[in-house]
């Protein structure tokens, strides 16, 4: 029997200064922790932007749910909606994350007023397909041989970068994953091969942002690019030359990009 979702672990942060005039959530993806948004944290709440970072259910100091799937939480995240949110609530979900916080539309969608969606799908396709297949032997296979999360995040991570990225952005992702419990590690793989979300994007009526590295091949531009053209007017960036964490391997032009598409698409009450 599947446990019943509770509030995640998190942390608020303020801008200073004048009162905010609206939140963003940041979701990790599988391989994370709120940690790893420190340089998103900065600008957002330097322009002004109240955040709200999570760990997921199963991530930091939180008790793994049995099953861990992309529905529990996305009722978590709809608990943490209710709690933390206002008159604009942005949600900003990266990979995993981005699938999180498609499937929350289902259960918070009146607290949901806009999207940005970061190297992620609406599906991840069938699971017995054998790209989705040798995506989990690759994950987990160096764990079944002994390995440790801490001596495999490295390559792992740096093999689905740009070749050479690197930076005070990357350091803490590779360090952020590398503190991962191996637990979480599997269930999160197996949580993200389960996921079906197609059906909503049609019915997503608020600004949508999608924005891709040109290089990634886990959640590929032109993947994230087709996934745009069935939201009504949403956007989409494709960052030349960056791979599945953009946000870390050029966090100003990633930055830049979210900013922007802030300003221009969302209303933030005084």
């Amino acid at each position: 029997m599947s446990v019943p979702p509770s509030l995640p672990d998190y942390a608020v942060h303020h801008p200073s200064g004048a009162a905010h005039g609206g939140t963003v959530f940041l979701l990790h993806g599988a391989f994370g922790a709120k940690e790893y948004w420190r340089h998103q944290i900065q600008a957002l709440i330097a322009a002004g932007w109240r955040v709200v970072g999570w760990d997921a259910p199963g991530y930091g100091v939180s008790k793994l749910p049995v099953p861990l799937t992309i529905d529990h939480c996305a009722r978590a995240l709809g608990l943490l909606l209710h709690k933390e949110g206002g008159a604009c609530n942005v949600v900003m979900g990266h990979s995993m994350g981005g699938m999180i916080a498609q499937q929350a539309w289902r259960h918070a969608r009146a607290r949901i007023h806009g999207y940005v969606l970061s190297a992620t799908s609406a599906a991840f396709g069938s699971p017995d397909g054998d790209w989705q297949r040798e995506f989990v032997r690759a994950r987990v296979a160096p764990l079944d041989a002994g390995c440790s999360i801490s001596n495999y995040a490295p390559e792992m991570l740096r093999a689905m970068m740009a070749p050479g990225a690197g930076g005070p952005a990357v350091d803490l992702v590779v360090s952020t994953v590398s503190q991962m419990r191996e637990e979480t590690f599997r269930a999160a793989v197996a949580a993200v091969v389960g996921f079906e979300g197609r059906d909503l994007l049609p019915t997503l009526d608020v600004p949508v942002l999608g924005i891709a590295g040109e290089l990634d091949q886990t959640a590929p531009a032109v993947v994230m690019q087709k996934m745009a053209t069935k939201i009504a007017g949403a956007e989409f960036v494709n960052l030349s030359g960056l791979g599945h964490f953009g946000w870390a391997e050029d966090p100003q032009r990633f930055n830049t990009a979210v900013l922007d598409f802030l300003a221009r698409r969302l209303t933030r009450p005084a």
